[in-house]
C-alpha cells in the first residue's frame, strides 16, 4: 500500500508540473520595417501580376513551362533538398518519441540438466516492461519543439533551392533565345558587309573607288564576321547550363526555335515591404532556426534540474506449462536522477544555447536587410531596363533607317564611303543592343518575381517526396 501510494504521487505531481517550460517566451527579432519601397510602381497596381505560385506562365511560352517542369522533375540539386526535408522529419519523429513511454516485452524459455540426478527441468517466462521519463521542466517537449522548428526550416531551404533553380531555368531559356537572335543579326550585317564589299570592288574595278575603300569594307566584314563564333559559343555554353539546370546531358537536350519579341513582359505587383517577411523562403528558414535555439535554451536550462523516471514490470513464469499464468509477478518503481556535479559541462552547454541564439537571431535580422535590398535593386533594375529599351527600340528603327539611306546615298554618288562604313557599325551596334535590352528586362522581371519569394507555400509546393514532385511537375508551385 505504501508503495501505491508513493507512485500515486509522484503521477500526481507529473500532471500538476508536466506543463512547465523553461523555454524563453520567443519574440521576433527588430529588424528595418519600410512602409514603402523607395521605387515607385510605373503602372497601375490593378494592371499588375501578382506574386503567386506557377508565376513563369505569365510569360506565355509553352517552351518555357515546359523546361521548368522537367527542372523540377529531375533536378538533383531539388532531389537533394527535398530528402534533406525526409530526414528533418524522421529526426523530428525520433525527437518527440521522448514524450511517450517506452514498452518492451521479453520472453524466454531455458532447459537445464543434473547430472547427479540424471533429471532436467524446463522454465518459461514473459516480462512486460514500462518506463517513462516524466517531462518536468518541458526539456523533452522543447527538444521536440526545436526538431520541427528545423524540419520547416529544411522545407524552406528546400523551396530556396526550387525558386532559385526555376528563375535560373527561366533566365538562360531568354538568354538561349537571345544570343541565337544576336547570332543571326552578326550573320546578317556580315551578308550585307559582304554584298558592299563585291559592290566596292566592282567600283575599284570600273575606276570609282580606291583600294583604301576595298581594305576598310574588308576590315569591317572581318569584323562582323569575328563576332559570330563569339555569340555562338556563348550560346552554346548556355544551352549546355540550360541542360543541367533541367538534369540532363547537352547531347540529349535542344532548345526549340522562340523568339523574344513575341514574349509577354508582365508589369509584376509591388506588395508591401512588411510581406516579405512572409513570402520569402530564405526569411522565413532563418526564423524557423531562431525557433529551434530558441527550444535548445529550454532544453539546457531543464538540464540543470532532476529527472524522474517511472518503470512498471508484469509478468509470469513457471516450470510447468499448465501453471504458467498462476505465477503472476509485478512491480513498480520510481527514480530520481539529479545532476551534482559536471566539471561546467552543463553550463556551458546553456552558454552555447543562449551563443547560438544570438548567431541565428543576427542571421535572421542579416537575412531581412538583404532581402530588401534584392527587391529594391530588382525594382531599379526592372524600371531603368524598361526606360533603356524604349530608347534602344528608337536607336534601332534610326539606325537601320540611316543605313539604309547611306548606301543608296553611296550608290548614287552623293555621300563619300566612311559614311556608309559608320552606318554599318551603328546599324549592327543599335540591333544587337536591343536585343540584349530586351533579355534585360524580361530577366529584371524574372528578378522581382524571386525577390518576391515566388508566392511559394511551402504545404501546397512538396510533401517532400520526389515522385510527388514528378507526378505535379506541370503544376508545381500551385
Amino acid at each position: 500500500m505504501a508503495r501505491v501510494a508513493f507512485v500515486s504521487c509522484v503521477c500526481v505531481v507529473v500532471a500538476v508540473l508536466s506543463g512547465c517550460s523553461l523555454v524563453p517566451d520567443y519574440r521576433r527579432p527588430d529588424t528595418p520595417a519600410p512602409t514603402q519601397w523607395s521605387t515607385r510602381s510605373p503602372t497601375d497596381l490593378a494592371a499588375a501580376v501578382p506574386v503567386t505560385s506557377g508565376w513563369w506562365h505569365v510569360y506565355r511560352d509553352s517552351t518555357l513551362d515546359a523546361l521548368i517542369s522537367r527542372a523540377l522533375a529531375h533536378s538533383d540539386t531539388l532531389a537533394s533538398a527535398i530528402a534533406t526535408v525526409d530526414a528533418a522529419r524522421a529526426n523530428a519523429e525520433k525527437a518527440g518519441a521522448l514524450r511517450y513511454p517506452i514498452v518492451t516485452l521479453d520472453g524466454s524459455v531455458a532447459r537445464g540438466h543434473a547430472p547427479a540426478s540424471d533429471s532436467s527441468s524446463l522454465r518459461q517466462s514473459v516480462f512486460a516492461q514500462a518506463s517513462y521519463e516524466a517531462d518536468f521542466w518541458g526539456g523533452n517537449a522543447a527538444s521536440a519543439h526545436a526538431a520541427d522548428a528545423l524540419t520547416r526550416a529544411s522545407e524552406f531551404d528546400r523551396d530556396v533551392v526550387a525558386l532559385t533553380l526555376t528563375a535560373s531555368v527561366a533566365d538562360t531559356y531568354f538568354q538561349v533565345l537571345s544570343l541565337r537572335r544576336r547570332v543571326a543579326l552578326a550573320n546578317a550585317i556580315s551578308a550585307d558587309a559582304q554584298q558592299l564589299l563585291q559592290l566596292v570592288m566592282a567600283q575599284r574595278a570600273a575606276g570609282v573607288a580606291t583600294e583604301l575603300q576595298v581594305q576598310q569594307q574588308r576590315n569591317a566584314l572581318a569584323a562582323f564576321q569575328a563576332q559570330v563564333p563569339i555569340l555562338e559559343q556563348q550560346r552554346d555554353q548556355s544551352v549546355h547550363l540550360l541542360a543541367m539546370l533541367v538534369g540532363t546531358v547537352p547531347a540529349e537536350f535542344a532548345v526549340p526555335d522562340g523568339s523574344l519579341e513575341t514574349m509577354a513582359i508582365p508589369d509584376v505587383r509591388r506588395d508591401l515591404p512588411a510581406t516579405i517577411l512572409e513570402m520569402r523562403p530564405d526569411i522565413r528558414a532563418e526564423e524557423m532556426r531562431l525557433e529551434a535555439a530558441n527550444e535548445n535554451i529550454g532544453v539546457a536550462r531543464a538540464a540543470f534540474l532532476p529527472n524522474v523516471t517511472l518503470t512498471a514490470q508484469g509478468g509470469t513464469g513457471s516450470r510447468a506449462l499448465a501453471q504458467f499464468l498462476q505465477n503472476p509477478l509485478g512491480s513498480l518503481a520510481a527514480s530520481i536522477v539529479a545532476p551534482v556535479f559536471d566539471g561546467g559541462a552543463l553550463a556551458g552547454q546553456l552558454k552555447l544555447s543562449h551563443a547560438e541564439f544570438e548567431r541565428n537571431a543576427a542571421d535572421y535580422r542579416q537575412t531581412v536587410v538583404a532581402a530588401f535590398q534584392d527587391v529594391e535593386d530588382a525594382l531599379t533594375v526592372a524600371d531603368d531596363q524598361r526606360r533603356a529599351e524604349r530608347s534602344d527600340i528608337e536607336a534601332a528603327e534610326a539606325a537601320n533607317h540611316a543605313a539604309s539611306l547611306a548606301r543608296a546615298e553611296y550608290e548614287a554618288g552623293t555621300v563619300d564611303f566612311l559614311t556608309v562604313l559608320d552606318a554599318q557599325r551603328t546599324r549592327y551596334q543599335a540591333d544587337d543592343a536591343r536585343e540584349q535590352t530586351r533579355l534585360a528586362r524580361l530577366q529584371a522581371s524574372v528578378g522581382i518575381f524571386r525577390a518576391f519569394g515566388g508566392g511559394v507555400v511551402t504545404e501546397l509546393v512538396f510533401d517532400g517526396r520526389l515522385d510527388k514532385v514528378k507526378e505535379n511537375a506541370g503544376l508545381a508551385f500551385g
